[in-house]
């Protein structure tokens, strides 16, 4: 058994193509699009966040709103940018929505990746302290909600209070129980996974990765998620970690579906830079008949070493269409893989 969710990136344009063309269909639309999945029997609702970009950048109000819609499916990001986030008005965010959804919030945060802009954070009141630099500060901040995430007191009340105060030093309110533990580091690399399993997060590893063996980025990520779990042992957390991987994955099943992903030659990894010096790798998608679409994903060794896979859709083309993506892979292509 595998958990599926999907991952949308909330793309919106004014363009008449789109389905998506405001802030406001991308949002109502993602709502939509969780209670649909919670209908078809997903397993979760997952959203990326970015900022100064026409897609998805405020989480935590989407998150409430799909939590308080649905009542099973979990709900989560991949993932909110910690170099931007106030880690103590995140804490008392991701409390409240967590509580309105029942504890079902997955969040996976990160450092980040290229934004649309220079240096983005700066604008949100954030900068580097001396010696550190914006992917050291992402990490700093996580952290700290981390550690605000375990509801210990540390701030010491005041002694004549508008409000009766509970004994000791105080937490951040609202406050949910195990939410420290469903807290997902986005890693590009061995060394975050690492990181990542020492912090007792899960592991997510999306669709693009620092090349650092120049092998497929599949035998890559598998690498990475058995580094991740030596670390978690070595660490010696009590709990089992999760670990979700993200792909592109279409079944074609009509006509429609081949106009869209149908294409004449299989595709390939591809390589391109992050910046001057970071070379990654992009996984390929996978479009192909259901029996195809089976004996191609037998082969992707991260999609085995994952308990997590969610589906990378393509949300600009409607909440109907992607039912049908998703539908589509939960009834012809999951069962014969042994996920379902």
């Amino acid at each position: 058994m595998k958990k599926i969710g999907f991952l949308s990136f909330g793309h919106w344009t004014p363009s008449p193509q789109s389905q998506a063309r405001s802030a406001s269909d991308v949002l109502l639309q993602s709502i939509d699009l969780a209670v649909e999945a919670e209908r078809l029997g997903m397993d979760g609702a997952y959203f990326r966040v970015h900022h100064f970009a026409r897609q998805l950048g405020s989480p935590f109000p989407l998150l409430a709103a799909v939590g308080a819609r649905t009542r099973k499916i979990e709900i989560g990001t991949a993932v909110i940018d910690m170099r931007y986030e106030n880690p103590y008005y995140m804490a008392e965010d991701a409390g409240a929505a967590d509580l309105i959804a029942g504890s079902r919030l997955q969040l996976g945060i990160s450092r980040g990746s290229p934004e649309q802009v220079i240096d983005g954070w700066r604008h949100f009141g954030h900068q580097p302290k001396t010696g550190e630099d914006d992917a050291a500060m992402g990490r700093r901040h996580a952290e700290t909600f981390l550690e605000l995430l375990r509801g210990k007191g540390f701030a010491t009340p005041n002694p004549r209070p508008m409000f009766p105060n509970p004994p000791g030093l105080l937490r951040l309110e609202p406050y949910s129980a195990g939410l420290r533990e469903r807290i997902w580091w986005g890693s590009a690399t061995n060394a975050t996974a690492v990181w990542a399993a020492k912090q007792g997060m899960n592991l997510q590893s999306s669709t693009l990765k620092f090349d650092e063996t120049g092998e497929p980025l599949h035998i890559q990520q598998a690498a990475q998620i058995r580094a991740f779990r030596a670390a978690w042992a070595e660490a010696g957390h009590a709990r089992v970690p999760r670990v979700s991987v993200s792909r592109s994955i279409f079944a074609l099943m009509n006509d429609r579906d081949r106009a869209y992903f149908g294409q004449d030659e299989e595709p390939t990894d591809q390589i391109g830079f992050l910046d001057a010096t970071t070379r990654a790798v992009f996984g390929r998608s996978y479009a192909a008949e259901p029996d195809v679409l089976i004996e191609q994903l037998r082969k992707d060794e991260a999609i085995a070493e994952a308990d997590t896979l969610l589906l990378t859709i393509p949300n600009q083309l409607g909440v109907a269409y992607n039912v049908h993506v998703m539908e589509s892979i939960l009834t012809h292509v999951a069962p014969g893989l042994g996920w379902r």
